[in-house]
């Protein structure tokens, strides 16, 4: 069983940095926000789905139910899988890697067919702004692990990301999320009401990430995040304030209005960390060492994940409700510092994220190359190369 979870875990990790980090890659820059939240929203879906299955099969209280219950839920995970696994061939390879792999013509057909073009004057320009960009990171030599933290322009980037990434996780997601029935259980609310209530709650989660995808691309990065940490903010100190005011569920009504806040929570993290994070994460980071910077970053999550998991059932059974204080001052101190510290990046493409963390790459219009050098971008016959690499796939362009 512990095996099985470790493997597990480690491919979790595997597809979370890899999913989002490939969405921004392929996205055009005033939708990619959009796009990498498409990977959250099945997070979220896959969430409330493990929630409802738990919720069925707490029903089957037999005996053999006892037996196979939890096996069966566990099961389940291996639909997904197999549909990500079946369907992964069809999928074509990021244009940003093929040229970092000097595989251009390929890049050109890989970008024409996700742009659904033939037209190579739509598709040139943005392959020459890649390859300028991964030629300058090339001949500074801004590719290894060490550079994101030898180099200020990435470590600026590095420290955001990945403290994005904590404190995402020290909202106090991770706790809501894993002790939920308990919680809920703690207002007086029945187990199966309880399990219930939690299903819904998931359920809610779908609404609100559908939401913010429509919104991110209009509202920006900023915005999204000091939004959703100030209703966590207000839902985390109702949830502080009310038992305290009224102990051991004397009133109903305020653990009513608990249980509506912690569903307004969800709202709240919905709109802003959930999704935004992975996003911001996900953008800030040159071609070159983009997987890597979003490897780091994800620790943070982890790390944040790992500490809140720890102190949450012990600050429930010393402090009880005062829990909630903890996680309320993380969200309200993140407010300022994403004000501060983050600059906004919608609307940006990778490459011009260079020139808002400092740093000026020259994009021409495709003669920085030398007379004698062979050019990166070359002529493709797009109307028939199309076709074959669609073919490759075995899809339609888009």
């Amino acid at each position: 069983m512990v095996g099985g979870r470790v493997v597990s875990g480690v491919g979790t990790s595997l597809i979370a940095t890899t999913i989002p980090l490939y969405q921004s890659e392929i996205s055009p820059a005033g939708q990619r926000g959009k796009y990498v939240i498409m990977n959250h929203v099945g997070f979220v879906t896959g969430l409330a789905v493990a929630f409802w299955v738990g919720y069925g099969f707490s029903y089957w209280d037999t005996g053999k139910g006892l037996l196979l219950a939890w096996r069966l839920s566990m099961a389940v995970q291996y639909i997904p899988a197999l549909i990500f696994m079946i369907g992964l061939p069809f999928v074509p390879e990021s244009p940003r890697w093929l040229i970092d792999h000097n595989r251009i013509d390929e890049a050109i057909r890989a970008t024409a067919w996700i742009r659904g073009t033939t037209d190579h004057d739509q598709v040139q320009p943005e392959i020459t702004v890649i390859a300028d960009n991964i030629r300058y990171h090339r001949e500074n030599d801004i590719r290894s692990w060490k550079v994101l933290f030898t180099d200020k322009n990435l470590f600026a980037r590095l420290w955001r990301a990945t403290f994005l990434q904590f404190i995402a996780m020290m909202s106090g997601a991770t706790a809501i999320k894993y002790y939920l029935p308990t919680n809920f259980k703690a207002l007086g609310l029945p187990t199966k009401l309880a399990l219930l209530a939690g299903g819904i709650d998931s359920t809610l989660k779908i609404g609100c990430t559908l939401l913010a995808m429509t919104l991110i691309d209009r509202l920006g990065r900023r915005k999204s995040l000091m939004l959703g940490a100030f209703i966590m903010a207000i839902s985390l100190l109702i949830n502080a304030i009310l038992p305290q005011i009224y102990p051991d569920n004397t009133n109903r009504t305020a653990n009513f209005v608990c249980i509506v806040f912690i569903f307004i929570y969800t709202f709240g993290n919905g709109m802003g960390y959930g999704p935004t994070a992975w996003v911001y994460g996900s953008e800030i980071f040159p071609a070159h060492v983009r997987a890597k910077g979003l490897c780091i970053a994800a620790s943070g999550s982890s790390i944040g994940s790992i500490i809140v998991t720890q102190i949450w059932p012990i600050g429930i059974h010393n402090i009880g409700s005062k829990t909630y204080y903890i996680f309320f001052a993380f969200n309200a101190i993140s407010i300022l510092l994403i004000y501060l510290y983050y600059p906004e990046t919608k609307g940006k493409t990778l490459e011009e994220l260079d020139e808002l963390f400092g740093r000026r790459v020259e994009y021409e219009d495709g003669d920085e190359f030398d007379d004698d050098e062979e050019p990166l971008v070359r002529e493709v016959d797009l109307v028939n190369d199309i076709t074959k690499f669609r073919d490759s796939i075995g899809g339609e362009s888009r």
